[in-house]
């Protein structure tokens, strides 16, 4: 640990990109080829056939991050040795080795993932400068394949679970992060505090895979938080079924929830990462719960004419419209007038491509009349008034998972371990809350801590068997039968909530993009710029197959994906 008035100087400083030189491989002129927008195949043509090298790419990438994250806030360290093992794997291409689709591909990684050569600080105050002694599965997965962890992503603090009113992409140790799309702050009285005016979407980030610092990032979710960024900064998300990937290595919430996926500008990037990062690890017992693909990776599912047969379900009630739900005065849920075009005109591209409509295809459990069989009405437990006494309707799983998972978590980094429990954590922020430590409080990580593992443990299975019944057997899984379905179509990153609850896969592509309505309003002479809005493609466990067919003909008929034009 780096002492504690060394890390406070450090929160208040710019992130250092450290100035580790150009590439120089020859003394031919600097390559024509340039890594904006440019996908992993077309970086692998381009290195195959000597256009460039996996250094210059890597040199490309951190002149970009040196132009622009003072602007963008998108990263929390960078790998000082990325030129070199960019090298090395320069050295094995000539040699006539090529390891995988991803070998010399620049990738960062959420900084919840354990990494041995740089810190891992789940953005916590707390953990600043915490290199921890064993790198997460994936990550050896990835450094097999050949891909170079070129940076740590910033993400809203410890996945957001901190607290309820943290802004997304803020965390104690590199402050606000900001939507490429429109990088301002936002100007709002009570909502003027750093953070930004478009929405980044966190608690993994999109920023710097958007604004083309990588070629891709590995985020986490356990409810939203590959999605949402996703979808916020115009990129595709593969958020897999739970236990494809093995979450060895990484700041838990809950084990009933967490998985990690990838984020990236096109399915087949998405569809490579997902291929090389899912296994069968003994440190994870819920590895192994899908067979992995017959032929090594997805490829075969990228089909241009993956929609044609396709029969794919509009779940109207909720996630398109307003519904009522047992009890309620008024209807929840439902699109705006922007929103509901873009639907419109998304189903269009499904059906040109001929794909079968079915319409409506309703969630039994979000249609439920009984309250006590309404997914809409057994949400998780976040704030202060859910905690102990207050949590009769509300599931208890993801602050109940973070207690247990979170100490054992701890556990798992022996005496290098920045604080000794999750108690131990909170009582720091409070010792440091003039430092920063919680500038929104820290009531999630409150509840939770109120949480007996053993003597909890009973409410604990009956709130998960609940979130399982409803978001599986009568939600997810009960549509796709009564329909005969292939997939669900959620707009945006609508369907999150039940889609995590049952640990099911989905696939967000980009689509278009939809005016910024904020409430309270901006001000009148403030002009937003849109949010970006995408399409999400949900099917039952282990069809990631499928689905990346889906995703992908709908991204090959739509090419929707557009950069953010201030960073060109």
């Amino acid at each position: 640990m780096i002492a504690r008035h060394v890390v406070a100087l450090l929160f208040f400083c710019p992130l250092f990109v450290p100035a580790i030189g150009h590439a120089q491989p020859g003394d031919s002129a600097a390559p024509e080829f340039r890594v904006e927008e440019a996908s992993i195949a077309t970086m692998q043509a381009a290195m195959a056939e000597g256009e460039i090298t996996s250094q210059e790419i890597v040199q490309q990438y951190l002149d970009r991050i040196e132009k622009y994250e003072d602007t963008l806030h998108a990263t929390l360290a960078i790998n000082p040795d990325a030129l070199e093992h960019a090298a090395a794997l320069d050295r094995e291409r000539t040699a006539g080795k090529v390891r995988s689709p991803l070998h010399g591909i620049p990738v960062a990684l959420k900084d919840n993932i354990h990494t041995i050569d740089m810190p891992t600080t789940g953005g916590a105050l707390a953990f600043a400068g915490y290199t921890p002694p064993y790198e997460a599965t994936l990550v050896e997965n990835l450094r097999a394949a050949g891909a170079i962890i070129l940076a740590k992503t910033t993400l809203t603090e410890l996945a957001n679970w901190v607290a309820t009113g943290m802004p997304n992409s803020y965390n104690a140790v590199r402050g606000y992060g900001y939507n490429p799309y429109d990088p301002r702050q936002d100007p709002r009285p009570g909502f003027d505090d750093g953070r930004a005016v478009l929405d980044t979407g966190g608690s993994s980030s999109g920023i710097g895979t958007a604004a083309n610092f990588w070629a891709a990032n590995i985020g986490t979710e356990t409810s939203g938080s590959i999605e949402i960024p996703a979808n916020n900064n115009m990129l595709v998300s593969i958020k897999p079924t739970v236990g494809r990937i093995s979450r060895h290595g990484i700041i838990p919430i809950t084990a009933d929830q967490d998985t990690a996926g990838p984020m990236a500008k096109y399915v087949a990037d998405a569809a490579a990462l997902l291929a090389v990062m899912e296994s069968v690890d003994e440190n994870d017992p819920a590895t192994g719960v899908c067979p992995p693909p017959s032929d090594g990776d997805y490829s075969s599912y990228l089909a241009r004419d993956g929609l044609k047969g396709a029969r794919i379900g509009i779940p109207r009630a909720y996630y398109y419209e307003p519904t009522s739900t047992p009890g309620a005065e008024a209807p929840v849920g439902g699109l705006s007038a922007a929103e509901s075009e873009a639907m419109v005109n998304a189903i269009a591209v499904l059906e040109s491509q001929g794909a079968i409509i079915v319409d409506p295809a309703n969630i039994p459990s979000v249609v439920a009349k009984s309250a006590a069989d309404n997914q809409l009405l057994f949400q998780n437990c976040y704030d202060l008034p859910q905690g102990k006494g207050g949590d009769e309707h509300c599931s208890v799983v993801m602050k109940y998972g973070m207690k247990r998972d979170f100490n054992k978590w701890l556990d798992s980094l022996g005496d290098s371990a920045p604080v000794a429990s999750l108690t131990a954590l909170r009582e720091y922020n409070l010792e440091n809350r003039e430092n920063n430590a919680i500038r929104y409080d820290q009531a999630e990580l409150d509840i939770s801590d109120q949480m007996v593992v053993s003597t909890d443990k009973s409410r604990y299975e009956k709130d998960r068997e609940k979130d399982i019944r409803l978001s599986r057997t009568e939600g997810i899984d009960a549509a796709l039968q009564d329909y005969k379905l292939d997939a669900l179509l959620m707009p945006s990153w609508k369907g999150e909530n039940i889609i995590n609850k049952a640990g099911y896969p989905a696939i967000s592509v980009p689509f278009t993009r939809v005016a910024n309505a904020l409430s309270p309003p901006l001000p009148e002479d403030f002009d937003p710029e849109p949010m970006p809005f995408g399409v999400t493609f949900v099917g039952t466990a282990c069809s990631e197959g499928r689905l990346i067919e889906l995703a992908y003909s709908f991204e090959q008929a739509t090419n929707a994906r557009v950069p953010p034009v201030q960073f060109p």
